[in-house]
Protein backbone atom coordinates (compact mmCIF):
# COMPACT_ATOMS: atom_id res chain seq x y z
CA UNK A 1 0.00 0.00 0.00
CA UNK A 2 1.71 3.24 -1.29
CA UNK A 3 1.27 6.70 1.41
CA UNK A 4 -1.74 7.79 -1.71
CA UNK A 5 -3.69 4.59 -0.98
CA UNK A 6 -3.07 4.78 2.74
CA UNK A 7 -4.35 8.66 3.06
CA UNK A 8 -7.33 7.51 0.49
CA UNK A 9 -8.27 4.99 2.91
CA UNK A 10 -8.36 6.96 5.57
CA UNK A 11 -10.25 9.85 4.32
CA UNK A 12 -12.90 7.08 3.23
CA UNK A 13 -13.31 5.65 6.70
CA UNK A 14 -13.82 8.46 8.53
CA UNK A 15 -16.60 9.85 5.57
CA UNK A 16 -18.17 6.53 6.56
CA UNK A 17 -17.89 6.76 10.14
CA UNK A 18 -19.00 10.53 10.03
CA UNK A 19 -22.35 9.47 7.55
CA UNK A 20 -23.05 6.56 10.73
CA UNK A 21 -22.66 9.11 13.34
CA UNK A 22 -25.33 12.10 11.46
CA UNK A 23 -27.74 9.24 11.00
CA UNK A 24 -27.85 7.53 14.34
CA UNK A 25 -27.67 10.87 15.62
CA UNK A 26 -30.79 12.02 13.02
CA UNK A 27 -33.10 9.21 14.09
CA UNK A 28 -33.06 11.22 17.29
CA UNK A 29 -33.05 14.58 16.41
CA UNK A 30 -34.99 14.80 12.98
CA UNK A 31 -34.32 17.77 11.09
CA UNK A 32 -37.34 20.05 10.47
CA UNK A 33 -36.96 20.38 7.00
CA UNK A 34 -37.09 16.17 6.41
CA UNK A 35 -34.48 16.29 3.08
CA UNK A 36 -32.38 17.46 5.39
CA UNK A 37 -32.15 13.76 7.45
CA UNK A 38 -30.26 12.70 3.67
CA UNK A 39 -28.11 15.91 3.35
CA UNK A 40 -26.05 15.85 6.57
CA UNK A 41 -24.89 12.14 6.45
CA UNK A 42 -23.91 12.67 2.65
CA UNK A 43 -22.27 16.12 3.91
CA UNK A 44 -20.22 13.35 6.39
CA UNK A 45 -19.48 11.33 3.67
CA UNK A 46 -17.37 14.07 1.56
CA UNK A 47 -16.67 16.32 4.35
CA UNK A 48 -13.68 14.58 6.37
CA UNK A 49 -13.83 15.99 10.10
CA UNK A 50 -15.18 19.35 9.15
CA UNK A 51 -18.95 17.90 7.88
CA UNK A 52 -19.34 16.41 11.34
CA UNK A 53 -18.48 19.44 13.08
CA UNK A 54 -20.85 21.61 10.73
CA UNK A 55 -23.32 19.47 11.57
CA UNK A 56 -23.07 19.65 15.14
CA UNK A 57 -22.35 23.56 14.98
CA UNK A 58 -25.49 24.33 12.44
CA UNK A 59 -27.86 21.18 11.64
CA UNK A 60 -28.30 19.90 14.77
CA UNK A 61 -31.97 19.95 16.22
CA UNK A 62 -33.11 19.58 20.09
CA UNK A 63 -34.36 16.44 20.88
CA UNK A 64 -37.85 14.75 20.55
CA UNK A 65 -38.73 17.83 18.19
CA UNK A 66 -42.58 18.44 18.06
CA UNK A 67 -42.69 18.92 14.42
CA UNK A 68 -46.39 18.87 13.94
CA UNK A 69 -47.73 21.86 12.58
CA UNK A 70 -44.51 23.89 13.80
CA UNK A 71 -42.38 24.82 11.23
CA UNK A 72 -42.50 27.89 9.98
CA UNK A 73 -41.97 28.81 13.52
CA UNK A 74 -39.10 26.38 14.15
CA UNK A 75 -37.49 27.45 11.49
CA UNK A 76 -37.35 31.30 11.92
CA UNK A 77 -36.36 30.09 16.12
CA UNK A 78 -33.66 27.87 15.10
CA UNK A 79 -32.19 29.49 11.91
CA UNK A 80 -33.38 33.29 12.03
CA UNK A 81 -30.23 34.06 14.61
CA UNK A 82 -27.64 32.65 12.26
CA UNK A 83 -25.03 34.86 10.88
CA UNK A 84 -26.20 35.18 6.95
CA UNK A 85 -22.72 33.31 6.10
CA UNK A 86 -23.70 30.43 8.07
CA UNK A 87 -27.44 30.30 6.61
CA UNK A 88 -25.82 30.21 3.22
CA UNK A 89 -23.48 27.27 4.52
CA UNK A 90 -26.15 25.54 4.98
CA UNK A 91 -27.92 26.25 2.04
CA UNK A 92 -25.08 25.05 0.46
CA UNK A 93 -25.08 21.96 2.05
CA UNK A 94 -29.26 21.65 1.12
CA UNK A 95 -27.30 21.63 -2.97
CA UNK A 96 -23.91 20.14 -2.79
CA UNK A 97 -26.24 17.23 -1.07
CA UNK A 98 -28.15 16.23 -4.20
CA UNK A 99 -25.20 16.95 -6.30
CA UNK A 100 -22.90 15.14 -4.26
CA UNK A 101 -25.58 11.58 -4.66
CA UNK A 102 -25.70 12.27 -8.39
CA UNK A 103 -22.07 12.15 -8.81
CA UNK A 104 -21.96 9.18 -5.83
CA UNK A 105 -23.79 6.97 -8.06
CA UNK A 106 -22.88 8.40 -11.94
CA UNK A 107 -18.96 7.81 -11.75
CA UNK A 108 -19.65 3.69 -10.94
CA UNK A 109 -22.04 3.42 -12.97
CA UNK A 110 -20.51 4.94 -15.58
CA UNK A 111 -17.70 2.67 -15.20
CA UNK A 112 -19.87 -0.03 -14.86
CA UNK A 113 -21.06 -0.45 -18.18
CA UNK A 114 -18.28 1.01 -19.59
CA UNK A 115 -19.95 4.15 -21.02
CA UNK A 116 -17.87 6.25 -23.11
CA UNK A 117 -18.66 9.67 -25.13
CA UNK A 118 -16.38 10.95 -28.08
CA UNK A 119 -14.34 8.12 -27.10
CA UNK A 120 -13.96 9.18 -23.67
CA UNK A 121 -15.43 7.96 -20.22
CA UNK A 122 -14.50 11.44 -18.70
CA UNK A 123 -16.85 12.95 -20.44
CA UNK A 124 -19.34 10.28 -19.86
CA UNK A 125 -18.74 10.44 -16.50
CA UNK A 126 -19.90 14.57 -16.81
CA UNK A 127 -22.69 14.08 -18.91
CA UNK A 128 -24.53 11.12 -16.54
CA UNK A 129 -23.41 12.95 -13.53
CA UNK A 130 -24.79 15.96 -14.81
CA UNK A 131 -27.67 15.07 -15.75
CA UNK A 132 -28.08 12.66 -12.10
CA UNK A 133 -26.87 15.97 -10.10
CA UNK A 134 -29.65 17.82 -11.46
CA UNK A 135 -32.16 15.57 -11.13
CA UNK A 136 -31.34 15.08 -7.17
CA UNK A 137 -30.63 18.66 -6.70
CA UNK A 138 -33.97 19.60 -8.02
CA UNK A 139 -35.63 16.89 -5.99
CA UNK A 140 -33.48 18.25 -3.06
CA UNK A 141 -34.62 21.50 -3.88
CA UNK A 142 -38.66 19.92 -4.50
CA UNK A 143 -38.75 18.84 -1.18
CA UNK A 144 -37.14 21.34 0.54
CA UNK A 145 -39.64 24.31 -0.45
CA UNK A 146 -42.68 21.54 -0.09
CA UNK A 147 -43.27 22.76 3.51
CA UNK A 148 -44.23 26.59 1.98
CA UNK A 149 -47.47 24.64 0.49
CA UNK A 150 -47.38 26.24 -2.83
CA UNK A 151 -48.93 24.65 -5.68
CA UNK A 152 -46.99 21.81 -6.67
CA UNK A 153 -46.27 23.17 -10.15
CA UNK A 154 -45.08 26.54 -8.82
CA UNK A 155 -42.91 24.32 -6.41
CA UNK A 156 -41.56 22.95 -9.27
CA UNK A 157 -40.49 25.78 -10.69
CA UNK A 158 -39.39 27.62 -7.93
CA UNK A 159 -36.74 24.60 -7.67
CA UNK A 160 -35.61 24.36 -10.78
CA UNK A 161 -34.43 28.33 -10.75
CA UNK A 162 -33.28 27.91 -6.88
CA UNK A 163 -30.64 24.68 -8.11
CA UNK A 164 -29.35 25.46 -11.67
CA UNK A 165 -27.10 27.92 -10.81
CA UNK A 166 -25.91 26.17 -7.87
CA UNK A 167 -25.30 23.07 -9.29
CA UNK A 168 -23.52 24.45 -12.61
CA UNK A 169 -21.24 26.23 -9.79
CA UNK A 170 -20.56 22.51 -7.83
CA UNK A 171 -20.12 21.11 -11.15
CA UNK A 172 -17.41 23.55 -12.23
CA UNK A 173 -15.19 23.39 -9.23
CA UNK A 174 -15.91 19.30 -8.94
CA UNK A 175 -15.28 18.86 -12.63
CA UNK A 176 -12.58 20.88 -13.12
CA UNK A 177 -10.80 19.15 -10.39
CA UNK A 178 -11.27 16.02 -11.47
CA UNK A 179 -10.21 16.94 -15.31
CA UNK A 180 -7.02 17.84 -13.25
CA UNK A 181 -7.00 14.35 -11.50
CA UNK A 182 -7.64 12.71 -15.53
CA UNK A 183 -4.94 14.47 -17.83
CA UNK A 184 -2.29 16.38 -15.05
CA UNK A 185 -2.25 14.51 -11.81
CA UNK A 186 -1.95 10.90 -12.62
CA UNK A 187 -0.26 8.87 -15.89
CA UNK A 188 -3.00 6.33 -14.90
CA UNK A 189 -6.49 7.70 -13.73
CA UNK A 190 -7.60 5.81 -10.65
CA UNK A 191 -10.73 4.11 -11.32
CA UNK A 192 -14.35 3.99 -9.05
CA UNK A 193 -13.24 0.57 -7.85
CA UNK A 194 -9.21 1.97 -6.18
CA UNK A 195 -9.79 4.25 -2.71
CA UNK A 196 -7.72 6.94 -4.81
CA UNK A 197 -10.49 7.38 -6.99
CA UNK A 198 -13.06 7.95 -3.89
CA UNK A 199 -10.54 10.02 -2.45
CA UNK A 200 -10.08 12.52 -5.48
CA UNK A 201 -14.33 12.61 -5.43
CA UNK A 202 -14.07 13.92 -1.74
CA UNK A 203 -11.79 16.61 -2.71
CA UNK A 204 -13.68 17.59 -6.15
CA UNK A 205 -16.86 17.59 -3.73
CA UNK A 206 -15.08 20.08 -1.12
CA UNK A 207 -13.79 22.24 -4.10
CA UNK A 208 -17.61 21.92 -5.37
CA UNK A 209 -18.81 23.45 -2.31
CA UNK A 210 -16.43 26.11 -2.45
CA UNK A 211 -17.46 27.26 -5.59
CA UNK A 212 -20.98 26.99 -4.91
CA UNK A 213 -20.60 28.83 -2.31
CA UNK A 214 -20.77 32.36 -3.78
CA UNK A 215 -23.71 31.27 -5.99
CA UNK A 216 -25.86 30.27 -2.82
CA UNK A 217 -25.10 33.76 -1.20
CA UNK A 218 -26.32 35.90 -4.49
CA UNK A 219 -29.66 32.97 -4.77
CA UNK A 220 -30.25 33.74 -0.75
CA UNK A 221 -29.29 37.47 -0.99
CA UNK A 222 -31.89 37.61 -4.10
CA UNK A 223 -34.82 35.66 -2.32
CA UNK A 224 -34.52 32.69 -5.24
CA UNK A 225 -33.93 30.16 -2.74
CA UNK A 226 -34.59 30.57 1.44
CA UNK A 227 -31.78 31.13 3.60
CA UNK A 228 -31.30 28.05 6.28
Amino acid sequence: MNWLEAIAWMAIIIGILQSVLIILDVINRPQMMMIMNVVWPLIGLYFPVFGLASYYKLGRMPKRQHRHGEHGHEHDHRHGKKPFWQSVFVSTTHCSGGCSLGDMIGAPLVFAIGLTIAGSRLFADYTVEFILAYLFGIAFQYYGMSFHHEHPKQELINAVKADTLSLVAFEIGMFGWMALVHFVFFAKPPEPNEPAFWFMMQIAMLIGFATSYPANWYLVKKGVKHAM
